[in-house]
């Protein structure tokens, strides 16, 4: 016990900082970070691939975002990852796709990642994870207007990628830095586009799961991403897990957009359903044109008890 209220000081501490980029991130923002989804308290392996030692099982995890329904060329975004985890050394191995386009702009992005996890003392352990994979990136301006001399050019661009996460946990809370995402040479025509898929991502990540009563828990989590020359941008979200089943979330991001969140942990199943809006009349489509996400999960191999951090 004495161990648990030890950790609550830096624990207080990092969720203070992490509090203070929020304010900080809660200027204008007029770019999207390039990577960005809802659900992603219940999936954080692809922002931080050595999130996925937290759960000894193997999973397989899918989602499929709509932004902005109704306004033709909007965000769609389709992601899949699964891992398997290696016991005899603590260690996880896993691979990441994901596919985005918007308007006449299409990326795709393959990882694979390996994870290892290390005890520090009987309550909390550290992971950390390296990822390499390839990003590729193509606009077709050419489609807009072929006569204009502007849009003439597609652009394309195929780059590798690497990048690394690491994570503080104990069986209670979490702590986590990642960039799943650094660039190492430039995109060429595509970066004169002052193209921001291109760019290094950094994330700072943080979860605290606390029982209200026998059947009731409350997780608040948090999520901070940052690349150079696109604003910084925060998730904060709280979600309320009733018998370990039916989870009811809501989440704040500081580019002024809420989201409701519905989740239901069925045997080796995890459902998830959000619906994203802007609260703000400067937000393309305000409240009339919502966002969409839907998330589907299975677990196989050691199932003990159902990861609600």
């Amino acid at each position: 016990m004495n161990k648990i209220y030890n950790d609550t000081i830096p624990l207080i501490v990092a969720f203070s900082l992490c509090l203070l980029l929020i304010v900080t991130g809660n200027s204008a923002v007029a770019q999207q970070q390039a990577f960005s989804y809802t659900q992603y308290m219940d999936n954080l392996t692809p922002f931080n691939p050595a999130y996925s030692l937290l759960d000894k099982a193997g999973s397989i995890h899918s989602l499929a975002r709509k932004q902005w329904v109704g306004i033709d060329g909007a965000p769609v975004t389709y992601l899949i990852n699964g891992n398997m985890p290696i016991e005899s050394i603590d260690g996880a191995a896993g691979l990441i796709v994901f596919n985005n386009q918007l308007a006449i702009e299409h990326q795709t992005e393959v990882n694979a990642y390996f994870a290892k996890g290390i005890q520090l003392d009987p309550y909390s352990y550290l992971a950390v994870s390296l990822n390499a994979g390839v990003r590729s990136y193509a606009a077709n301006y050419s489609t807009l207007d072929s006569s204009d001399p502007t849009f003439r050019n597609d652009v394309r661009g195929t780059k590798p990628n690497i990048g690394f996460g690491v994570i503080y946990y104990t069986g209670w809370y979490y702590l986590g830095i990642s960039a799943p995402e650094l660039t190492i040479t430039s995109l060429g025509t595509a970066s004169v586009q002052n193209n921001s898929n291109f760019r290094s991502h950094y994330y700072f990540s943080g979860a605290l799961l606390t029982n209200i009563n026998e059947d009731i828990k409350f997780k608040p989590a948090t999520l901070v991403a940052y690349a150079k020359g696109v604003p910084l941008v925060a998730d904060i979200s709280g979600t309320l897990y009733i018998k370990e089943t039916l989870g009811l979330g809501i989440n704040y991001r500081t580019d002024k957009t809420m989201a409701g969140i519905l989740t239901l942990n069925i045997n080796a199943f995890h459902v998830g359903y959000s619906y994203q809006l802007g609260i703000s009349s400067a937000n393309l489509g305000g409240f009339n044109n919502a966002t969409h996400e839907i998330s589907l999960s299975y677990r196989f191999g050691r199932l003990t008890t159902t990861p609600l951090l």
